[in-house]
């Protein structure tokens, strides 16, 4: 197997998107790849792109032939094809991107990710999201997406004690750091205050607990290791592309407090990569609700069960503090397209390891890891990179 590497990045700005269409937002991200990669479309061999639900979202399904046709990439007639996983769909279609070029079938390849939910309104928007859980065994009983991690949250605050105030900094944080990345949906310094003063979604989780609706693409370059130089003075290194499953159904798991699937996924990918935990300088984690970030700081193993809450309100986890966790924004401020995600975490982490992240760079940062869920953990896709 080969090494592989990412030579080129690009991000639409995420949020409502109104002027702009589903095919608009994966040609621009895609454009903006191939030109930090100096590389033409001629080039490339092969295009994974991750997108959930653009058959509920936009009554449009064959979404491979669709990228390939208006990125202009089938006059080459290359394999285009959709990755699904839900919320980890941009995060998987990463590690296809990554084995396509690791098993040496391709050698230029563009891993990408797409949603556009606007379009639709809150409740074909809140129905589509909740086809990422079991849809005969949660949702058609009235299990919302909300409301099953709030579930979580609960079970959290009494087994471990998480506070509010614990879950609302997470918010906090995210939203401070989005403030400093000119992509974000949301660009607003908000307090504790108000988060627990904002509207209730599912019991504890609050309006502002909650990721948003929104619109946005992400795309990557990859090549083998070998060739990176040919492309880019400063290539950022694959060392690991790790994916675990679960059971789908939230009630099936053996703990509503932690997410096995990313414990799993985390240890194979440090196992690959060869690095502990502590060489993590930055990480970009699933923070669709509060407190899905503070389960994945434990299950990833940069903090014991129990103590995300403590950490996060101390500023451990803060642009300057221990280990910086979504620096982007995170799903919270960045946004969520939920296709997109998974490949916007790995643009923030290129980013971040080319000492290009501006306001927001962490000094010094040359390993990051990216985390991104399906559901409620059916699936994870965990990815280390380095300088």
């Amino acid at each position: 197997m080969r090494e592989v590497a990412i030579v080129g990045i690009g991000c639409t700005k995420f949020g409502e998107m109104w002027d702009k269409s589903f095919r608009d937002l994966f040609i621009e991200a895609g454009l903006m790849a191939l030109s930090d990669a100096e590389v033409s479309g001629a080039q490339i061999e092969a295009l994974y792109g991750g997108n959930m639900s653009a058959g509920m979202f936009l009554e449009q399904e064959h979404i491979g032939a669709l990228i390939a046709d208006y990125s202009g990439l089938t006059t080459n007639n290359i394999p285009s094809t959709r990755v699904e996983a839900a919320c980890a769909s941009g995060g998987l279609a990463l590690r296809s991107g990554i084995i396509a070029v690791a098993s040496g079938y391709h050698d230029v390849v563009i891993s990408a990710g797409i949603e556009k939910m606007t379009d639709v309104g809150a409740e074909k928007a809140m129905d589509a999201l909740a086809s990422a859980a079991d849809r005969e065994w949660e949702a058609e009983v009235g299990a919302t997406f909300p409301g099953l991690y709030a579930m979580m949250a609960r079970a959290h605050m009494h087994e471990l004690g998480t506070t509010r105030e614990q879950l609302a900094q997470v918010a906090v944080k995210n939203h401070y750091h989005g403030s400093m990345n000119p992509r974000a949906q949301f660009r607003n310094k908000i307090t504790i205050d108000t988060v627990i003063n904002s509207p209730l979604v599912a019991d504890p989780l609050r309006l502002f607990d909650c990721s948003p609706i929104t619109d946005g693409a992400a795309a990557v370059v990859l090549v083998p290791a070998e060739r990176a130089k040919e492309f880019t003075d400063t290539p950022i290194y694959v060392k690991a592309a790790a994916q675990a499953s679960d059971t789908i159904s939230l009630h099936d798991r053996r703990s509503l407090t932690s997410i096995d699937a990313t414990t799993i996924a985390a240890d194979r990918a440090f196992k690959m990569a060869r690095l502990q935990r502590s060489q993590i300088d930055v990480a970009e984690v699933h923070d669709c609700f509060t407190i899905a970030e503070i389960m994945a700081i434990e299950d990833l193993g940069f903090f014991e069960k129990g103590a995300g809450g403590p950490v996060t309100l101390a500023g451990d986890t803060a642009i300057g503090g221990k280990i910086p966790i979504n620096t982007s924004g995170g799903l919270k401020a960045c946004g969520h397209p939920v296709g997109a995600t998974g490949i916007k975490q790995a643009v923030e982490i290129v980013e971040q390891l080319r000492g290009d992240a501006g306001k927001r760079q962490v000094d010094g940062a040359e390993v990051g890891l990216t985390h991104n869920v399906g559901g409620t953990g059916g699936t994870v896709v965990v990815h280390i990179l380095a300088r």
